[in-house]
Order: C-alpha cells, then sequence, then structure tokens
C-alpha cells in the first residue's frame, strides 16, 4: 500500500480448520479459529476500507466456504467461523457499494490442497471421547472428499474473472456438482430430512 499508494484487489482466505464434537473442543480452540477464519477477515477489511473508500474502487473477495452454508457434524466451530464470513460479507457489501467498493463471496466445496493435512484436531477428540466411533467415521467421509476434490487452480480462474467483472455477484459457489446440488437441495427439501440425510452421507446414523 505504501509502494504502490493503491489497493486494487483484497482476496481474504486465510483459515484452518478445527474437527471434533463441540463438547470436545474448548473454549480456547473454538476462539483462536475465530480469530484467524473471522476476526482475520474483519480486520482486513477495516484496514483497507478507507483505502479503497478513497480511490472510490475496490475488490474484497472473502473466501467463506459451503460449510458456511451448511453446518457440518464434527466440523461445528469451522463452520460457525464460515457462517460468521457468509453474514460479514453480505452486510458489508451493501454498506459500502456506494463508494465503488465491490464486496464478495467464494464459497468452495471440497478441494485437493493442504487443508486436509493441516486440519486441527479438538484436543479432547481422543480414545476417551463419548464421540470417538462417529468422529471417526465422519473425518473419514470428508478427509476422502478433500483427496478426491479438483484442483484449486479452477478457484485462481474463477477469481480472475470476478476482478475483472464490473458488476460481480455476492455468491460464487464453485467445487463438485454433488456438494453444490446439495446447498439447492437444502432450499427445497424439509428440514428434517435433509438433516438426516447429512447424518447419512457422514456415516452418524
Amino acid at each position: 500500500m505504501i509502494r504502490e499508494g493503491c489497493v486494487d484487489v483484497v482476496v481474504n482466505c486465510a483459515g484452518y480448520g478445527l474437527a471434533g464434537a463441540a463438547e470436545d473442543t474448548s473454549v480456547d480452540e473454538a476462539r483462536a479459529l475465530m480469530e484467524t477464519n473471522f476476526f482475520g477477515v474483519f480486520r482486513v477489511c477495516r484496514a483497507v476500507l478507507p483505502v479503497m473508500r478513497f480511490q472510490s474502487e475496490g475488490y474484497i473477495v472473502n473466501i467463506s466456504s459451503i460449510g458456511g452454508l451448511i453446518g457440518i457434524p464434527f466440523q461445528s466451530l469451522y463452520s460457525a467461523s464460515k457462517f460468521a464470513v457468509e453474514g460479514f460479507t453480505e452486510a458489508l457489501r451493501a454498506e459500502v457499494q456506494r463508494f465503488g467498493i465491490r464486496v464478495v463471496m467464494i464459497e468452495p466445496g471440497d478441494f485437493h490442497t493442504g487443508f486436509t493435512e493441516h486440519r486441527h484436531k479438538a484436543f479432547e477428540a481422543d480414545e476417551n471421547s463419548a464421540y470417538k466411533d462417529r468422529f471417526e467415521k465422519a473425518l473419514g467421509v470428508m478427509e476422502a472428499d478433500e483427496m478426491k476434490g479438483p484442483s484449486p487452480e479452477k478457484i485462481g480462474h474463477l477469481l480472475e474473472k470476478i476482478i475483472t467483472t464490473r458488476s460481480p455477484r455476492l455468491r460464487y459457489r464453485v467445487g463438485p456438482v454433488s456438494e453444490k446440488a446439495t446447498v439447492e437441495l437444502k432450499k427445497i427439501m424439509p428440514s428434517k430430512l435433509f438433516e438426516r440425510a447429512i447424518m447419512w452421507y457422514y456415516q452418524i446414523i
């Protein structure tokens, strides 16, 4: 910012996963996750907004997740952080649009990245956890989906498209067709049936 005197594009993509039952997750673990996944986004946005407002233009692209649209069992805190990003980004877009600032979300599904290897596990998600068996089954499904996911280059191409579009949409969903379809199913299926379907998919019923 000091060298160029302007900020044209900001992409907020820092974040990590935290797997484990909510009961097995400490307040400190939850707070650390929110500090990175949500408050990190908030701080960066707050830092660049005065510059973009002065310029009367700029793009802010926040990386959310399909996990910010559907609560993922045994990733409750991760989903909570991304639900927070969703609400914040939607409101921020309305607040700053009149200044020529374009605020957008990318909502990725599962991609083959280092996310799987670097996922944190709740400290108490161990052999003594009452949730051990179901947690391990659900985690196995998550990791398999991530490992067979597409390359993140697809997100890079989407990002290029967004920042060369004068009037981008609020949300851009990207990833496996089945995961994008699940978001649409949530809108039309009876809530209890959808809940059962998610639990069945993650092998916890």
